[in-house]
This record gives structure tokens, sequence and C-alpha cells, in this order.
């Protein structure tokens, strides 16, 4: 009986060493592979299921999208001055477009991708929709944004005309002259989105005489030959008191010969220049005293075969002493508002080449007068010396009669 008791005990002590052997077997493997198996494996000793701590994976990171945005908001009422644009954040834009019922407007692609912006601004009252996409390596994004724009009366807008004519020749001295119908009060917005430009290369400058009208000279008087743009970029652009550009303008004019007339009142001729050499010296009549011609630089505005004159349009009541009316003037050529001009004055060659006779106007012989007009275009030169009466620089094309110096203080940007 003893015997049987002991030799029980003696296998309880045995499978007890082989249970301990293998428990420290187990614990040295987990040490070489990390404490998460180390973890799975007491959790086997504690009696627990093994199989999820061993099966377990750190799940994969959601992969980063491209973040779109864009300066309108889905259902949004924008200016028309506005600028659409859009840019990405972890990404690059690969398409993007902005359309109407009207078409597509053009836009520009930063070369990373990473922005983009419309080369125009937007019509009044239009639905306009912005799609975007963009990528990286791990994804796609799509915006897709619809929008209008403020619905605009033509009473909210100004709209520019132009002189020149788009493909009008004409002289040396022609500012560019640009009017609104509605006044512009932002004229440095504007005046930033408008350019002239010409071949060969001429400095110049704008410079405005009202809310209403800006001009542009070069420096000095255009090179004979020059081609010309003017580029007016104001549709859509803040006018200034809810007033907005309403459509873009571009012109193209070329300067012809250059004439240039210079009239002396003391010596009562005329010298006729012609790119730069002598032509003729025509005798001529300017105003008589108490209607002295102005003195400075002056630029030919308009031309009519045949002219009715008449005096009450410049003051001067047709009932009196110097009243007049002539139903046909010939060869009138206009250089300021206020009334002077060159013509055919054939009841004065008499005095034309020694006195002045004229009630501001310059007087020539019909054959001589005939000649001037046939050679002249819109734009020419016409210097005056000789009084003390000074041109303006707003009776006409007056814009020479400043200093370059002068007339760029006119300019909005100055």
């Amino acid at each position: 009986m003893l015997h049987r008791v002991a030799r029980h005990r003696a296998a309880t002590v045995s499978t007890a060493l082989v249970l301990a052997l293998g428990l420290a077997a187990c614990s040295t493997s987990g040490g070489a592979d990390g404490p998460d198996d180390t973890v799975s494996s007491a959790a086997a000793a504690d009696g627990g299921t093994t199989g999820d701590s061993v099966s377990d994976e750190t799940s994969a990171p959601e992969p980063t999208k491209p973040v779109v945005t864009a300066n309108v908001s889905k259902g949004s009422v924008v200016p028309v001055s506005t600028l659409v644009a859009t840019e990405v954040a972890d990404g690059s834009l690969t398409r993007v477009t902005l359309s109407s019922a009207a078409g597509t407007v053009d836009g520009t692609l930063a070369e990373d991708g990473s922005s983009w912006t419309a080369g125009d601004r937007l019509e009044p009252g239009t639905e306009y929709t912005l799609k975007a996409v963009a990528e990286n390596d791990e994804t796609t994004a799509r915006k897709r944004v619809r929008f209008t724009t403020d619905a605009l009366t033509l009473d909210d807008q100004t709209y520019a005309s132009v002189a020149p004519l788009e493909g009008q020749t004409v002289g040396v001295g022609m500012p560019v002259i640009v009017r609104f119908d509605i006044p512009v009060t932002d004229k440095a917005a504007f005046e930033e989105n408008m350019s002239v430009t010409a071949t060969p290369q001429q400095a110049g400058t704008w410079h405005w005489l009202s809310d209403t009208e800006v001009h542009w000279r070069p420096k000095s008087y255009w090179q004979a030959g020059s081609e010309v743009t003017v580029d007016l970029d104001v549709n859509g652009v803040d006018a200034g008191n809810g007033i907005y550009g309403q459509e873009s303008r571009t012109v193209h004019f070329t300067v012809g010969d250059a004439n240039v007339y210079k009239v002396n009142a003391q010596t009562h001729e005329m010298k006729v220049f012609s790119n730069g050499e002598l032509v003729r010296t025509l005798p001529i009549t300017t105003g008589k005293e108490g209607f002295t011609t102005r003195s400075g630089t002056k630029v030919i505005i308009e031309k009519f075969d045949s002219k009715r004159m008449n005096s009450e349009t410049v003051g001067i009541a047709n009932d009196s002493a110097e009243g007049y009316d002539i139903d046909d003037v010939q060869y009138a050529m206009r250089l300021t508002y206020s009334g002077e001009f060159i013509h055919a004055a054939p009841w004065s060659v008499a005095s034309q080449g020694n006195a002045n006779v004229s009630h501001g106007c310059t007087g020539l012989s019909t054959a001589n007068a005939q000649w001037l007009y046939q050679m002249t275009q819109i734009g020419d030169v016409v210097e005056y010396t000789g009084t003390d009466r000074p041109m303006t620089l707003d009776n006409g094309y007056g814009d020479w009669n400043e200093t370059f110096q002068q007339y760029k203080q006119g300019s909005a940007l100055a």
C-alpha cells in the first residue's frame, strides 16, 4: 500500500516538472517575437483563447482626400466683378470648368495645380456652374458649385465709347478718347484695366478730364506709321456707387503722316509741315480784337466739305453788328469745341497775309483751304502762336497744352 502511494507521488512530481519545463520553453520564445506574442501567450496560460490576439493586425489608415475650396458658394448671388477662383489642399487640380448657358469662361491653372483663376469677370443675371476635379496619389475629389450673379439694369452699368474708331487712320496729335455714359467714381480700378500699346513702343499716360471722360496721349506726338491697340478690359469692373463696367472694348488704329501746321497770328501765315519737311507757307487771317484766336496746340477734331456757320452758336446774336449766318462755308476743319475752325474764307482774301479780321477762325483762300483739307487727317496738329489768349486742355483735343509731367498728374494712378 505504501509502495503504491509513493509511486503515485513520483508520477505527480514528474508530471509537474514536465509542465514547468514546457512553460519555461514558451517564455523564452515569446521574448524574441515581441510583447504582443508575450501577451497572447500569457492569455493562453490563463486559459484564454489565443486566436484573436495572434491574428490581430493594425487597420490601414483612411486615404487623405484632396480638399477643394472656392471663393463662391452654392446658391449664392455674387457681384459681376468677381473673378472666380478655386484652390486645393493635399492634391492637385486636374480639371476646372466655369460655364453658363452662354458658354465657358476661360481660366488659368497654376503650374503646380494648386489653384485656378477665371480669366474674365461675370455677366449680370446669369447662372454659372463651377466644376473642379483634384487628385493625389491615393484618391480623387470633386467639387461642384452653382451660383448666380447680380441682375443689373442699364442704369447700373457704364458703357465706354472710344475714339479713334476701329481701323481709322489719324494724325500724330490724336489722343485716345474714352467716354462713359454713366460716371466712373473708382477711376483707379478702371485705369488698372485699361491699356494703350503701340508699335513702335511709345510711353504715355491716361488723364481724367471728368468722371465720364479720360484721354491717353504719348509723351511726344505719335510716330508716323504707328500701329496702336486700345484695350479696355472693363466688363464687370466695379466703377463705384453700385455701377459696373458694361462691356470690354478693343480698338486698333493707325497713325498716318506727321502733319504739323504752324500758325503765327502776328505774321498772318501758316507753315505746313509733313513728315518734318516744309511743304507750303499759306497766307491766313485769324481773330480780330475781341475775338482773339487762342494760342497753343490744337488738333483737328472733325472735317466738313461744307458747313453752315451761325454766330448764335458762339454767343453772337444774328441781328448784332457782328452777327453772321453762312450756309456753306467750304473745307471747314474744327479745332475747338467753342467754334474755332480752319476754313475757306473768300470774303477775307484781301486781308489774308496782312491782317486779322475773323471772329476767331483761321481763314484761307478757297484754293488753299481745299488743298489743306485734302491732305489733312483727324488728329493732325495745328500749333498757334502770336496771341495772349491761351488754349485750354478741355476745349477740344487740348491734351498737348500741358507738359507730360503735368499731364501725368491727371492719372488716377499717379
